[in-house]
């Protein structure tokens, strides 16, 4: 079953689709990480229905982003979501598969690239019946080094890539960017309450960037009394004034 949204009050709309990818806290707090600025070139791997796209939009207006993804069902709601927020000339889609990316895109035309990955190697746990959702879950069809590869051959010297993950796959992360030249650069460790362990991470890294790594305080989602805090909030669009 499909439904629209909006991001905020006034904001641009995103679908949901009970069958493909569902809109989740990843994805917001991964929208609200880039530093985004007027004119940059923005590339979103695993693109899905195009909502970590409208995410950045709603902040920076300023953008063309170019989303890859494998799914033709998921390309078709998201060019959809594109025309109905009247972005279809600046948030475009390429259907294909990111391990074949030199056939898909030019080598460094991008400043930023962002994905919102598989988090588990494939074989790890119950997986979702549906291709879609497994997909998303597991690194079924494509893998994290297969992620920096292509994150790597679309930059231009200098980009970012940003990314969510899950703790545990931190050494793993920092061994495939570094192995393709891109240099972890920001971290920011995501808990759900001050003093629990972190449950994700939000990683910058740079092509071609010195080493280095700023480790930023925890981010938390809720305070003591199980409230959001300001910095979900923020990622939500509910405190901050967003771009027209």
């Amino acid at each position: 079953m499909q439904h629209w949204e909006l991001l905020c009050p006034g904001g641009l709309s995103f679908v949901c689709d009970d069958g493909l990818f569902q809109p989740s806290t990843d994805s917001f707090l991964l929208g609200s990480f880039p530093r985004l600025k007027p004119g940059l070139r923005v590339c979103d791997l695993g693109s899905g229905t195009g909502l970590l796209g409208l995410l950045l939009f709603q902040r920076q207006r300023a953008l063309s982003v170019t989303g890859v993804e494998l799914l033709p069902d998921a390309v078709r709601l998201a060019e959809q979501a594109a025309a109905r927020n009247g972005l279809a000339d600046r948030l475009i889609f390429r259907q294909g598969d990111l391990r074949e990316i030199r056939g898909l895109l030019p080598a460094g035309g991008f400043d930023l690239v962002v994905c919102n990955p598989p988090y588990y190697p494939a074989g790890s746990g119950r997986l979702p019946e549906t291709e879609a959702l497994r997909a998303a879950r597991s690194e079924t069809g494509c893998t994290l080094e297969d992620i920096c590869t292509a994150a790597a051959w679309l930059l231009r010297w200098g980009g970012s890539f940003c990314l969510v993950h899950k703790p545990e796959r931190l050494a793993d992360l920092c061994c495939a960017l570094r192995a393709r030249g891109l240099e972890p650069k920001r971290l920011h460790l995501v808990c759900r309450r001050a003093g629990d362990a972190p449950s994700l991470l939000l990683l910058e890294a740079r092509r071609g960037g010195r080493p280095g790594l700023d480790i930023a305080a925890p981010l938390c989602l809720e305070d003591g009394t199980g409230r959001p805090t300001a910095e979900l909030d923020n990622a939500y669009f509910r405190t901050k004034e967003t771009n027209a």
